[in-house]
């Protein structure tokens, strides 16, 4: 399926919010009290891909879930934060800790406490669910993947297709460029 994401090969980290991009922005709450978050395979899947691909990958959650500590001990993530309503400054820290540039990172988010990180990040994609002042911003893209069902993983996928065939162009580039020297 061919992504109407429009990314660089330059992203280096994606950083997400968790409820309503990796959930569907339910919850289950159970008869004790407990409550859990269904999250999609295609989306861990993801995670995993991005980082074998040498892609960074970090979390900031306005909420707390057990499922991001069990990302964050599954996968080596660049970061996981949990319970942050102000995101900006720990996504000015991430990039500080990593030595990127804003062009160089891209944001999923969904909801009004995503919209500053989204107007920061070079790069900014949400999903149709989201909130209506999210689906406002300028230069904003949207999956076409739901929330909870491989939005985060079309975002990888878009992303890994793209640094593969800009490495094919350059292998082409030099051959033929040597193939004209000789």
């Amino acid at each position: 399926m061919h992504s109407p994401l429009n990314l660089s090969p330059e992203i280096k980290l994606i950083v997400s919010d968790f409820d309503g991009i990796f959930t569907d922005n339910s919850i289950y709450i159970f008869e004790d009290g407990k409550s859990a978050k269904k999250v999609s395979y295609k989306d861990l899947m993801g995670v995993s891909v991005a980082i074998k691909n040498g892609i960074k990958v970090a979390i900031i959650s306005g909420s707390h879930a057990g499922a991001i500590d069990t990302l964050s001990e599954k996968f080596e993530l660049a970061g996981a934060f949990q319970g942050i309503r102000n995101k900006l400054p720990v996504l000015e820290e991430l990039l500080v800790k990593n030595g990127l540039k804003p062009s160089e990172i891209l944001y999923m988010g969904d909801d009004v406490n995503d919209i500053e990180c989204l107007k920061y990040a070079g790069f900014r994609v949400t999903v149709k669910s989201a909130n209506r002042k999210v689906l406002e911003l300028e230069n904003l893209q949207i999956t076409e993947a739901p929330a909870g069902d491989g939005a985060f993983r079309e975002v990888v996928d878009a992303l890994v297709d793209l640094k593969t065939q800009t490495a094919a162009d350059l292998v082409q580039q030099a051959c033929s460029a040597e193939a004209g020297s000789a």
